[in-house]
């Protein structure tokens, strides 16, 4: 068997824990040096550990993963950062004309993978301590696309354009304005029309320090678009931006293709990365651990792998059980029926933007979804319900108590997670429901003991959830919950929230760009229209399928049902499938495809 030691640095506290790995374990006792401290931090032989994960269980602070894997693994092996670390097995094939998806969760090798594609990182085939040069890389992927793709890497003669990640680091590393910035690298001449495409002239000499996350992410994948290079790699290219805009990038990044690019996404929308891709591959693994990319598979059955958990050509399970989605649009849940909170006609004026909501209810037990694009009124809406703002009327809910989870989260100075939530969940913290419903599927666990203001965006996310889902309150409020989650934790949120709405027979409203999630939780949609940043309308909440239909007639884009996993999946533009549903109206699936 081939092993994996891994160690939290972050985690570990060799002076707090009075050396408990090297104390339990059975090698030290046998006076062979498995565990021993170097500075302060513990280190352990992969070599001379027995796997038997005694100092796993016994370590406080949850800082050692030991993982047993498959010999032949071990010959795929494609990087390792350092001892004790991250471990990368195998890596995609990019074929040119074709855009490859990277599907998994956070932390699983996805932003490695693509790092080493663009010659940021060297892979040194796990010898981190002697590197490989690159003629022994090139030799040993030799028979293979990646023997070619790293001997031009090596020779300099592979351009690559790479849209990061964090694209809100992009003000630190360059200064200037929106235009000085994008006509530098329009290398191929297209600037205008994806100025156009992309929604960029209204920020056009706008410094880049002012832009919001997603004003900064159109930027970024307009300068990606703009290089002249023979591949591009786009690092979640749909987080901050709403649904119309997401379908915008997809439409831009698969222009590509017509010139013969070579093109992968590593992405966490399934919508998405479903109509942008033509292949997939699925990382599956041991979050921080380790990670493995598997072979390529065409896009239906490589989104489906990943939700049930099991990829057959490999025989390997890597989830305990499937995803399912709903067959047809959800019915209200069974507590659903008394009315909890309505309103009339509300209003709300502010310099330059209006936002006008038609009459309409929430009851008891059911969640109602709000889906509409960025700058239409969605959050002034939410904040009206939650008393934060006031309407022009000056409309009351009566005394109502409200949970809200906003949706730019500010960390708390100076408190840990676990004392956050036990300061709102008292009663209940420490109880089997809450650890079982809230804190084991949002994976609260191994975060219990962190500063909040030391988490990253996707950790203080399913904390601020979690937060939000443990106070007593007769209505729940959630703005872009899925904002920095994979789409495990996607899922996970969207059932964790689901349960506790039927446990406690309250209702709630649910922000969200993400259709599939969406789809997965809401009973009911009200869809937000307008012109954003001018006025909007919010209509009165209706059935999901009809407020699917008319919200993806306004995007213009159509959707179909999975014969396997009921997921919705986007219809390639002007497919066969997509000009039928438009002509017959239904944009969400036909009725021949509920059956």
């Amino acid at each position: 068997m081939t092993r994996v030691a891994v160690l939290d640095a972050d985690r570990c506290k060799v002076k707090k824990c009075d050396k408990t790995c090297i104390s339990y374990c059975p090698m030290v006792r046998s006076r062979v040096e498995a565990i021993k401290i170097e500075g302060n931090k513990a280190v352990i032989s992969e070599m001379l550990c027995s796997g038997c994960g005694i100092c796993v269980k016994k370590c406080p602070f949850k800082a050692i993963s030991i993982v047993n894997l498959p010999d032949e693994l071990d010959k795929d092996c494609s990087h390792r950062f350092g001892p004790n670390s991250f471990k990368l097995f195998r890596l995609p094939t990019p074929s040119p004309s074709t855009v490859m998806g990277l599907l998994g969760q956070n932390g699983i090798g996805k932003t490695t993978t693509l790092k080493i594609l663009s010659g940021e990182f060297k892979p040194n085939l796990g010898r981190f301590e002697e590197p490989p040069e690159w003629s022994e890389i090139i030799q040993f992927y030799r028979g293979s696309t990646l023997q070619e793709y790293f001997q031009r890497v090596s020779e300099g003669k592979l351009k690559v354009a790479h849209k990061p990640q964090y694209v809100d680091k992009i003000p630190k590393a360059v200064s200037g304005k929106v235009s000085d910035l994008l006509e530098k690298v329009n290398e191929r001449n297209r600037l205008d029309k994806l100025a156009e495409t992309l929604e960029l002239r209204k920020i056009w000499d706008r410094p880049l320090e002012v832009l919001s996350g997603g004003e900064l992410q159109r930027v970024a994948m307009a300068a990606a678009l703009s290089r002249e290079a023979d591949v591009y790699l786009f690092d979640e290219p749909s987080s901050y931006l709403d649904v119309k805009q997401r379908l915008q990038v997809a439409r831009a990044i698969r222009s590509l293709k017509e010139e013969q690019k070579t093109i992968i996404v590593a992405e966490h929308d399934l919508a998405i990365i479903d109509y942008l891709s033509d292949q997939i591959c699925v990382f599956y693994g041991n979050t921080g651990v380790y990670g493995v990319v598997s072979h390529v598979h065409g896009v239906r059955t490589g989104i489906n792998i990943y939700l049930q958990g099991f990829i057959p050509d490999e025989n390997i399970r890597f989830r305990r059980e499937a995803v399912i989605f709903h067959e047809k649009p959800p019915a209200i849940s069974a507590g659903a029926g008394e009315t909890l909170l309505s309103w009339n006609q509300l209003e709300k004026t502010f310099e330059g933007f209006k936002l006008v909501a038609e009459p309409g209810e929430i009851k008891r037990g059911e969640i109602i979804g709000i889906l509409g694009p960025n700058g239409i009124g969605k959050t002034t809406f939410v904040k009206i319900l939650a008393g934060l703002e006031e309407s022009d009327e000056k409309q009351k809910f009566g005394e109502l108590t409200v949970s809200y989870k906003p949706q730019y989260i500010a960390p708390e100075y100076g408190s840990t997670v676990q004392e956050l939530l036990m300061s709102i969940a008292k009663e209940t913290f420490t109880s089997s429901w809450y650890k079982t419903e809230i804190l084991g599927p949002l994976r609260l666990n191994l975060l219990l003991d962190r500063y909040v203001m030391e988490l990253s965006g996707g950790e203080l996310q399913k904390v601020a959830i979690a937060a939000c889902l443990s106070r007593k309150a007769d209505l729940l409020l959630l703005d872009e919950p899925s904002a920095y989650l994979d789409v495990e934790e996607r899922l996970n949120m969207a059932r964790t929230i689901r349960r506790v709405i039927e446990t406690r027979n309250v209702p709630a409203f649910v922000v969200e760009h993400d259709v599939v999630t969406q789809d997965f939780i809401a009973d009911r949609l009200m869809v937000f229209g307008g012109e954003p940043g001018v006025n909007g309308t919010a209509n009165p909440p209706t059935s999901l399928r009809k407020g699917m239909n008319i919200f993806l007639k306004e995007m213009n884009v159509t959707f179909r049902r999975d014969s396997v996993t009921r997921r919705p999946r986007v219809n390639k533009e002007d497919s066969k499938m997509d000009t039928f549903q438009k002509e017959i109206g239904e944009y969400y699936y036909t009725r021949l495809q509920q059956k």
